[in-house]
């Protein structure tokens, strides 16, 4: 089996219990801003000179509705070379999104923002992705995503084709 189906699999395993096991509690979103804190590790998409990707997050999340979130992201993230061939990228990435909460506490996401190299040399990169996730009340936050990167010709860091899909696991607060 490939890897990103195992991934794939393996995500929709744990969405699929956590939704079940959840869908006797009631919403308890509204207006309002809250904190949370992940960690995410991730497989390179085929093509790619890295293997797999590993991050921490802050994101603050700007709930206008039940139904619809705005949100600001940033951290830190590493993505290993295969093989130890060529330089791993480090970044600091800076991501703005909206997320669309159409059943429940299911979430669609979809974000846009920068990252900034960390090496000497290393060019600001272009973050773009999307992807699924499930909020418990109780603050677990679990989602799966698709992340590319479109890198300045002239970084040291260079590489024509980046993306890793990602599994975050995360623990956010009503501030």
């Amino acid at each position: 089996m490939k890897t990103i189906t195992k991934f794939f699999t393996m995500a929709a395993v744990a969405l699929a219990i956590g939704t079940t096991s959840a869908s006797a509690q009631s919403m308890d979103r509204t207006k309002g801003v809250r904190l949370g804190f992940g960690v995410s590790g991730g497989v390179a998409e085929k093509g790619s000179p890295f293997e797999y990707g590993v991050g921490a997050d802050a994101r603050l999340q700007f709930d206008l509705s039940k139904e619809l979130s705005i949100t600001a992201t940033t951290g830190y993230t590493r993505l290993m070379a295969k093989n130890y061939m060529g330089d791993d990228y480090d970044f600091i990435p800076a991501k703005g999104g909206v997320k669309i909460f159409p059943i429940g506490n299911m979430y669609t996401m979809g974000e846009i923002g920068a990252g900034f190299g960390i090496k000497s040399g290393s060019k600001t990169s272009l973050i773009f992705g999307g992807g699924l996730g499930y909020a418990w009340n109780h603050g677990v936050d679990v989602s799966v995503r698709y992340e590319g990167y479109k890198q300045d010709s002239s970084s040291s860091t260079y590489r024509p084709q980046n993306g890793q899909f990602a599994l975050r696991l995360a623990y956010g607060f009503k501030l």
